[in-house]
């Protein structure tokens, strides 16, 4: 247990003392396109790129958010800003969107990819619906966006810039759809990322793994720039999956169950 516990506080002394290169002029006219814009994380990443000079492409379900998001942006210094409403639920639409920010900026920089869906209002977590639903919201649509981003990507040697959840490393009651689709969405991101590597391919991975409740906190989550270190606190998980597994079984209350049965 000593030994886990001083590699434990090991690596958060590493994770917090070492330095990161970020450049914020690295993002002045950057062409960026990111999904999920109108409200929350997504919201207050469309400000950050805006203040930092970058021609952006918002989308995002709801227009009237996005017209407002947009009008911001204009106000913080984005040389370009455009918009176009689309529901990531139906599979033709990523298409559509990653087409129409070729066509506003010529090219892409930056992918950012931050949508979010939750069960749809009127069905079930668990029914075949609502499960499917997610899938396409929350893996599918990732996917096609990907790849049809990628060789705009590639020729840019631009980044991919994915906004995951704490979700689909440590799932809730309720959640297993949600949880899966993002589980499997790291999945395919890494295996991307290997394979960019052998072909070769110049363009960066980042997956941003965020624990947020609620949307009050999201400008202050992504006011903090995630460097690559954190990825060592991300690793604890598999060194220390017994910790894991106790917060699960404090959730779910797994022993006053059994206690009960007994």
């Amino acid at each position: 247990m000593k030994v886990l516990l001083l590699t434990g506080l090991g690596a958060l002394f590493f994770s917090y003392y070492w330095d990161d290169n970020f450049d914020p002029a690295s993002l002045q006219g950057a062409r960026v396109l990111l999904t999920g814009a109108s409200a929350g994380v997504g919201e207050e990443l469309a400000y950050h790129y805006a203040r930092l000079g970058s021609h952006l492409v918002l989308t995002a379900h709801t227009e009237a958010f996005l017209q407002k998001v947009v009008g911001n942006c204009r106000k913080l210094g984005a040389p370009e800003v455009f918009y176009i409403a689309a529901d990531m639920a139906s599979p033709e639409v990523p298409g559509r969107v990653v087409q129409f920010a070729l066509d506003k900026l010529g090219g892409l920089d930056y992918l950012v990819l931050n949508h979010l869906g939750a069960t749809p209002a009127g069905t079930r977590s668990r029914s075949v619906q609502g499960t499917r639903w997610l899938l396409q919201v929350n893996l599918l649509s990732y996917v096609q966006l990907t790849s049809l981003a990628l060789p705009s990507l590639t020729d840019s040697r631009g980044s991919l810039v994915v906004v995951s959840s704490l979700l689909g490393r440590v799932p809730t009651s309720f959640s297993s759809p949600y949880s899966a689709a993002k589980f499997a969405l790291d999945g395919f991101f890494g295996s991307l990322r290997r394979e960019l590597d052998v072909q070769d391919v110049n363009v960066a991975i980042t997956v941003c793994v965020l624990g947020l409740r609620d949307r009050a906190s999201a400008a202050e989550a992504v006011s903090v720039f995630y460097p690559w270190r954190f990825h060592l606190l991300g690793l604890l998980r598999g060194w220390l999956p017994h910790p894991r597994a106790w917060f699960i079984r404090q959730e779910l209350n797994v022993t006053a169950v059994a206690a009960a049965a007994a």
